[in-house]
């Protein structure tokens, strides 16, 4: 069997309690988007501004999803002047991929 022994390994509660808040937070399609367009900009990061043509919602409610990625620790926020530039935390990507990938390996596992 090749796979690294993070991927091996069964979630700690802890770990399931962070990662299920996470994909519960981009379980809301506005919030995917949003997450997408802010991990897909260029530099890896976006301004409000920058995010509102690609969903149709009210600036407010682009704020709350906003809010609701930012406490779930996708995503991290800086203010500069009037705008708040948000960027994917990297290694949140790493670990939402890495949780999956046990899935997957346990699925083919169980298939053999």
């Amino acid at each position: 069997m090749r796979c690294t022994p993070r991927v091996c390994e069964p979630l700690t509660a802890e770990e399931s309690t962070r990662l299920a808040g996470m994909f519960k937070a981009l379980a809301e399609p506005v919030r995917l988007k949003l997450f997408s367009v802010i991990a897909s900009h260029a530099g890896g990061e976006a301004c409000v501004c920058d995010l509102a043509p690609f969903v149709d919602v009210s600036q407010p409610t682009i704020s709350h999803h906003l809010k609701v990625l930012r406490e779930s620790g996708l995503v991290s926020s800086q203010r500069r002047g009037t705008w708040v530039h948000y960027r994917v935390e990297p290694e949140v990507t790493g670990d939402l991929l890495a949780a999956l990938a046990r899935t997957v390996d346990v699925n083919e596992e169980v298939a053999s």
